[in-house]
């Protein structure tokens, strides 16, 4: 159950409703009964620091190298693989 705020269209008092997220009640105002509307406010979450953006990067270089294991052929195997024509060969 989540917890809303709700303002009453009639005389701007507003209260606390609790329902499920995927609950739309009509909801009345408790002082007057006339009808209310959820009020949307800013989250409470700050995020600082960095890590949180797809623009932040790690500290040294500006990219990362891919890892991988040993190549293997279409049958599954890497028996008969040889580097020599490999575009990653150590020159």
């Amino acid at each position: 159950m989540a917890r809303y705020d709700y303002r009453c269209t009639a005389c701007g008092n507003v209260f606390e409703v609790e329902h499920g997220m995927t609950e739309h009640p009509e909801i009345t105002c408790p002082e007057c009964g006339q009808p209310a509307t959820k009020v949307f406010s800013a989250s409470g979450i700050k995020f600082e620091g960095s890590g949180f953006y797809n623009t932040d990067q790690r500290g040294g270089s500006s990219s990362t190298a891919a890892t991988s294991g040993p190549s293997e052929n279409s049958s599954g195997s890497s028996e008969g693989h040889s580097c020599e024509n490999c575009p990653h060969k150590a020159e």
